[in-house]
């Protein structure tokens, strides 16, 4: 709307409110306050609706948290799965069937929990699921529960539920950080679902859960917890051994990943991968993707590496894994061999059998726990997070009608702060509308993301947990390995100059 049409629209409320009060009250009888509120409304509406969109955002950028030269990276790491393997859609149903299968034939669960399907819509990575309580919720970076995305299997949770439970919005430090045990699952009361491996697991649990409670069926939430973790850890061996038998079935080829190989060996990078999944495995995948000669262009390659404990322990000794036989060998490995497989083993002896240390290292993975925390807090390397819904949510951002909400919403939430100290009663139930417009907007903004849970990365205005943690141990994110093909090996990725709250009153005036 433009700034004519605007004022037009201006004087014919002004016409509506002398000619058709509902309590009969003419235009002279209201009061300035609230003819004042109205009027600021209109004109903040007419603002937003001249300013320009936000330019889109590239989806395959590459997006920095800290500083990254990758003239000072001469080793180029990875991790496998949704690393390098980019899984299709089949996969998660694969996992949750297995693990549904796990849940009726070993734990004797009822058979009447196989009605409930698999719903890849429903949860995202990054959600906590509290252990000891059987709630599935979302957590903003301050540790704020998103009131509205807290579930007891497929059923929301009532605010008013859930403040008694936890007898405010934000949950204690000590029930949501294990205090560095990485390695611990059930260290805390909470555990966060930080993989894309943990997508088909949450519905899983989410969907047993909701069978229980429509069955009027008792059953306690950490058992339900541990016998689904279980089930679905379970069923990997036997996943691995479907995949294997039809690899295109599960596995996407992702164009790019050898011309990028190429590349980095041609500006002499060394390459390596560190993986927890078996050599067969990562071995039928990789040919599907790179070809029966993938293997040469990694200077080292660790199988079974059992991470987070790969970083964290010190006496698992390093070891090489026989090809031919499928097994390992008991020779003390005292230096790394291209062409060797290698399995277990630890950071520390590969540091030293390499002398590969601290910024000159770039690994990347997938898990913000496992595959990043230890080795860029204890070791010094430079990190990459590869989020595969990274494409889903700004895709999202770019849509046109997104974008307007999200001015607007900014605009409107700015004249809420600013006109909320009115004391007249109209101006007062004036205000009360926008504030209802303001909670609508949010919710809309919320749910074209995800309707149960919103976007990965934020709540209605703070940084998801999720996001705090990336941004804390990833260097820099992106959604695919591939993105990097749009960057020389000379290339310096800087961080954006972040908006404090002190600095500017909003993104959008």
């Amino acid at each position: 709307m433009n700034a004519r049409a605007s004022e037009r629209l201006f004087r014919s409320v002004r016409r509506l409110w002398t000619s058709n009060r509902a309590d009969g009250r003419n235009l002279a009888q209201l009061s300035p306050e609230y003819l004042s509120l109205n009027d600021a409304y209109l004109r903040t509406k007419q603002k937003c609706e001249s300013k320009k969109l936000p330019l889109d955002v590239n989806p395959k950028g590459v997006f920095a948290c800290n500083e990254l030269d990758l003239k000072e990276v001469n080793i180029y790491g990875f991790d496998y799965d949704y690393t390098l393997a980019v899984y299709k859609a089949s996969m998660d149903s694969l996992l949750y069937n297995l693990g549904l299968e796990g849940l009726v034939n070993k734990f004797k669960y009822p058979p009447g929990i196989q009605e409930m399907k698999f719903d890849p819509s429903f949860a995202i990575r990054g959600l906590h699921y509290d252990i000891e309580k059987g709630l599935l919720m979302k957590l903003d970076s301050f540790l704020q529960i998103q009131l509205g995305t807290v579930y007891r299997g497929l059923s929301p949770v009532p605010d008013v539920e859930v403040l008694k439970l936890y007898k405010n919005k934000t949950v204690p430090l000590a029930y949501v950080e294990n205090h560095g045990k990485t390695s611990q699952y059930f260290s805390s009361k909470m555990i966060q679902l930080a993989d894309l491996f943990s997508v088909p697991e949450m519905c899983l649990l989410c969907n047993v859960a909701e069978y229980f409670e429509r069955s009027q069926i008792d059953y306690h939430p950490e058992i339900l917890f541990r016998d689904v973790k279980t089930s679905v850890g379970a069923g990997h061996p036997r996943m691995h051994k479907i995949v294997q038998e039809n690899v295109t079935e599960y596995l996407e080829k992702n164009p790019g990943i050898t011309e990028w190989f190429q590349r980095l060996a041609a500006a002499g990078k060394k390459l390596f991968l560190i993986t927890n999944s078996p050599y067969q495995f990562v071995n039928c995948g990789m040919r599907h993707m790179i070809g029966p000669d993938w293997e040469s262009y990694f200077d080292l390659i660790i199988v079974h590496a059992r991470k987070p404990m790969f970083f964290t322990d010190e006496s698992r000794p390093l070891r090489i894994y026989d090809k031919v036989h499928n097994t390992h060998v008991w020779d003390k490995v005292t230096q790394i061999k291209k062409g060797v497989i290698y399995y277990e083993g630890t950071l520390s002896q590969l540091q030293e059998l390499t002398g590969w240390r601290g910024s000159e290292v770039l690994y990347f993975g997938d898990h913000p726990y496992s595959d990043l925390a230890d080795v860029t807090l204890e070791h010094g390397w430079r990190t990459g997070a590869i989020i595969e819904e990274l494409t889903h949510e700004i895709n999202t951002l770019n849509r046109e009608e997104f974008k307007k909400h999200c001015n607007w919403l900014q605009m409107l939430t700015q004249l809420i702060e600013e006109c909320q100290e009115v004391e007249e009663a109209d101006a007062k139930v004036t205000l009360g509308t926008w504030m209802l417009e303001r909670d609508k907007l949010r919710q809309q903004i919320k749910k074209v993301f995800n309707r149960q849970f919103g976007s990965v990365f934020r709540t209605y205005h703070n940084p998801t947990y999720f996001s705090r943690r990336l941004f804390r141990f990833a260097d820099v994110y992106t959604s695919s390995v591939t993105n990097l093909l749009h960057f020389s090996a000379q290339h310096t990725f800087y961080p954006r100059r972040g908006v404090m709250p002190h600095e500017y009153s909003s993104y959008f005036v």
